[in-house]
Protein backbone atom coordinates (compact mmCIF):
# COMPACT_ATOMS: atom_id res chain seq x y z
CA UNK A 1 0.00 0.00 0.00
CA UNK A 2 2.80 2.39 1.01
CA UNK A 3 4.72 1.51 -2.19
CA UNK A 4 1.62 2.15 -4.32
CA UNK A 5 1.03 5.54 -2.60
CA UNK A 6 4.65 6.61 -3.27
CA UNK A 7 4.35 5.51 -6.90
CA UNK A 8 1.18 7.63 -7.37
CA UNK A 9 2.76 10.62 -5.60
CA UNK A 10 5.84 10.59 -7.87
CA UNK A 11 3.63 10.18 -10.93
CA UNK A 12 1.59 13.29 -9.95
CA UNK A 13 4.77 15.30 -9.31
CA UNK A 14 5.94 14.38 -12.82
CA UNK A 15 2.67 15.67 -14.28
CA UNK A 16 2.93 18.93 -12.30
CA UNK A 17 6.52 19.49 -13.50
CA UNK A 18 5.77 18.52 -17.11
CA UNK A 19 2.61 20.65 -17.49
CA UNK A 20 4.34 24.09 -17.49
CA UNK A 21 6.95 22.77 -19.92
CA UNK A 22 4.22 21.59 -22.29
CA UNK A 23 2.46 24.97 -22.09
CA UNK A 24 5.75 26.80 -22.74
CA UNK A 25 6.43 24.54 -25.71
CA UNK A 26 2.96 25.14 -27.15
CA UNK A 27 3.30 28.90 -26.73
CA UNK A 28 6.64 29.06 -28.52
CA UNK A 29 5.41 26.83 -31.35
CA UNK A 30 2.38 29.02 -31.93
CA UNK A 31 -0.34 26.66 -30.63
CA UNK A 32 -1.48 29.41 -28.27
CA UNK A 33 -1.81 32.98 -29.62
CA UNK A 34 0.70 35.50 -28.33
CA UNK A 35 -0.52 39.09 -28.12
CA UNK A 36 1.59 41.68 -29.88
CA UNK A 37 1.10 45.40 -30.36
CA UNK A 38 -0.34 46.27 -33.75
CA UNK A 39 2.03 48.44 -35.77
CA UNK A 40 0.91 50.38 -38.84
CA UNK A 41 3.21 49.86 -41.83
CA UNK A 42 5.79 52.64 -41.79
CA UNK A 43 8.72 53.07 -44.14
CA UNK A 44 11.90 52.84 -42.06
CA UNK A 45 13.59 55.59 -44.08
CA UNK A 46 12.26 58.85 -42.74
CA UNK A 47 10.94 61.34 -45.34
CA UNK A 48 11.69 64.99 -44.61
CA UNK A 49 8.79 67.43 -44.28
CA UNK A 50 8.20 71.16 -44.43
CA UNK A 51 9.07 73.04 -41.25
CA UNK A 52 11.92 70.77 -40.17
CA UNK A 53 15.47 71.94 -39.49
CA UNK A 54 18.33 69.95 -40.95
CA UNK A 55 22.09 69.96 -40.43
CA UNK A 56 24.03 69.92 -43.71
CA UNK A 57 27.75 69.12 -43.62
CA UNK A 58 29.69 69.69 -46.84
CA UNK A 59 33.14 68.25 -46.12
CA UNK A 60 35.94 70.76 -46.67
CA UNK A 61 33.48 73.61 -47.32
CA UNK A 62 32.68 75.56 -44.14
CA UNK A 63 30.52 78.12 -45.95
CA UNK A 64 28.30 75.27 -47.21
CA UNK A 65 27.90 73.70 -43.78
CA UNK A 66 25.25 74.64 -41.23
CA UNK A 67 21.61 74.43 -40.16
CA UNK A 68 18.91 75.04 -42.74
CA UNK A 69 15.10 75.12 -42.59
CA UNK A 70 12.85 73.36 -45.05
CA UNK A 71 10.33 75.99 -46.15
CA UNK A 72 6.55 75.69 -46.06
CA UNK A 73 6.65 74.82 -49.77
CA UNK A 74 8.96 71.85 -49.04
CA UNK A 75 11.98 73.53 -50.63
CA UNK A 76 15.45 74.06 -49.16
CA UNK A 77 17.28 77.26 -50.12
CA UNK A 78 20.95 76.32 -50.28
CA UNK A 79 23.95 78.60 -50.94
CA UNK A 80 25.29 78.72 -54.52
CA UNK A 81 22.70 76.35 -55.98
CA UNK A 82 19.43 77.97 -54.86
CA UNK A 83 16.22 76.02 -54.24
CA UNK A 84 16.28 72.23 -53.91
CA UNK A 85 13.19 70.07 -53.36
CA UNK A 86 13.56 68.52 -49.90
CA UNK A 87 10.12 67.43 -48.66
CA UNK A 88 9.50 63.74 -49.27
CA UNK A 89 13.20 62.90 -49.61
CA UNK A 90 15.16 60.99 -47.01
CA UNK A 91 18.16 62.81 -45.48
CA UNK A 92 20.49 60.58 -47.56
CA UNK A 93 18.62 61.36 -50.79
CA UNK A 94 18.68 65.09 -50.05
CA UNK A 95 22.42 64.87 -49.41
CA UNK A 96 22.85 63.31 -52.88
CA UNK A 97 20.69 66.03 -54.47
CA UNK A 98 22.77 68.79 -52.85
CA UNK A 99 26.03 67.06 -53.88
CA UNK A 100 24.80 66.70 -57.48
CA UNK A 101 23.83 70.39 -57.62
CA UNK A 102 27.17 71.48 -56.12
CA UNK A 103 29.11 69.29 -58.56
CA UNK A 104 27.54 71.17 -61.46
CA UNK A 105 30.28 73.78 -61.67
CA UNK A 106 30.58 74.85 -58.01
CA UNK A 107 32.53 72.26 -55.97
CA UNK A 108 34.87 69.53 -57.16
CA UNK A 109 33.68 66.10 -55.94
CA UNK A 110 31.45 67.37 -53.08
CA UNK A 111 30.75 65.09 -50.11
CA UNK A 112 27.49 66.05 -48.35
CA UNK A 113 25.86 64.61 -45.25
CA UNK A 114 22.36 65.58 -44.06
CA UNK A 115 20.84 64.91 -40.63
CA UNK A 116 17.59 66.05 -39.07
CA UNK A 117 18.22 68.61 -36.34
CA UNK A 118 14.64 69.39 -35.28
CA UNK A 119 11.74 67.11 -36.19
CA UNK A 120 8.11 68.10 -36.54
CA UNK A 121 6.29 67.98 -33.19
CA UNK A 122 3.82 65.32 -32.11
CA UNK A 123 0.33 66.02 -30.78
CA UNK A 124 -1.30 64.26 -27.83
CA UNK A 125 -5.04 64.77 -27.37
CA UNK A 126 -7.84 63.46 -25.21
CA UNK A 127 -7.60 61.80 -21.83
CA UNK A 128 -4.09 62.79 -20.76
CA UNK A 129 -3.29 65.23 -17.98
CA UNK A 130 -1.50 67.74 -20.25
CA UNK A 131 -2.73 67.48 -23.85
CA UNK A 132 -0.89 69.53 -26.44
CA UNK A 133 2.10 69.74 -28.77
CA UNK A 134 5.37 68.05 -27.78
CA UNK A 135 8.82 67.81 -29.39
CA UNK A 136 9.59 64.54 -31.12
CA UNK A 137 12.55 62.44 -29.96
CA UNK A 138 13.96 59.70 -32.23
CA UNK A 139 12.75 56.16 -31.44
CA UNK A 140 9.96 57.53 -29.23
CA UNK A 141 7.23 55.08 -28.23
CA UNK A 142 3.58 55.88 -27.55
CA UNK A 143 4.02 55.21 -23.83
CA UNK A 144 6.96 57.64 -23.70
CA UNK A 145 4.82 60.27 -25.45
CA UNK A 146 1.97 59.75 -22.97
CA UNK A 147 4.46 60.11 -20.12
CA UNK A 148 5.50 63.50 -21.60
CA UNK A 149 1.84 64.51 -21.39
CA UNK A 150 1.84 63.68 -17.66
CA UNK A 151 0.13 60.31 -18.08
CA UNK A 152 -3.45 59.14 -18.41
CA UNK A 153 -6.40 60.74 -16.65
CA UNK A 154 -8.54 58.45 -14.49
CA UNK A 155 -11.13 58.36 -17.31
CA UNK A 156 -8.67 57.19 -20.00
CA UNK A 157 -9.08 54.07 -22.08
CA UNK A 158 -5.65 52.53 -21.49
CA UNK A 159 -5.84 49.43 -23.66
CA UNK A 160 -6.12 51.11 -27.05
CA UNK A 161 -5.43 54.47 -28.61
CA UNK A 162 -6.20 56.31 -31.82
CA UNK A 163 -3.16 57.16 -33.93
CA UNK A 164 -3.00 59.38 -37.01
CA UNK A 165 0.20 59.35 -39.00
CA UNK A 166 1.04 62.68 -40.62
CA UNK A 167 0.94 61.15 -44.10
CA UNK A 168 -2.33 59.24 -43.59
CA UNK A 169 -5.83 60.67 -44.14
CA UNK A 170 -7.48 58.96 -41.14
CA UNK A 171 -6.63 57.83 -37.63
CA UNK A 172 -6.48 54.13 -36.82
CA UNK A 173 -7.30 52.33 -33.60
CA UNK A 174 -4.44 50.24 -32.25
CA UNK A 175 -3.78 48.21 -29.13
CA UNK A 176 -1.45 50.00 -26.79
CA UNK A 177 1.92 48.28 -26.59
CA UNK A 178 5.15 49.34 -24.96
CA UNK A 179 7.07 49.02 -28.25
CA UNK A 180 4.65 50.88 -30.52
CA UNK A 181 6.72 53.60 -32.17
CA UNK A 182 5.56 57.02 -33.23
CA UNK A 183 6.96 59.36 -35.84
CA UNK A 184 7.27 63.12 -36.30
CA UNK A 185 3.95 64.81 -36.97
CA UNK A 186 1.87 61.97 -35.49
CA UNK A 187 -1.29 62.69 -33.52
CA UNK A 188 -2.17 60.45 -30.58
CA UNK A 189 -5.70 60.55 -29.21
CA UNK A 190 -6.65 58.87 -25.95
CA UNK A 191 -10.37 58.09 -25.73
CA UNK A 192 -12.53 58.10 -22.62
CA UNK A 193 -13.33 54.65 -21.27
CA UNK A 194 -16.84 53.40 -20.68
CA UNK A 195 -17.61 52.82 -17.02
Amino acid sequence: MKRRFLHMAFKNIGIIIAAPLLVAGCTSSGAFPVETAEQPDIDVSYPLRAGETIQVVTYGEETLTGEFNIGANGVLSFPLVGDIKAAGLTPAALGKSIATALADGYVLNPQVNVEVKNYRPIYILGEVNKPGEYPYVPDMTILAAIAKADGFTYRAQQKQIFLKRSDQPREVKIRLGSNTRIYPGDTIRIAERFF
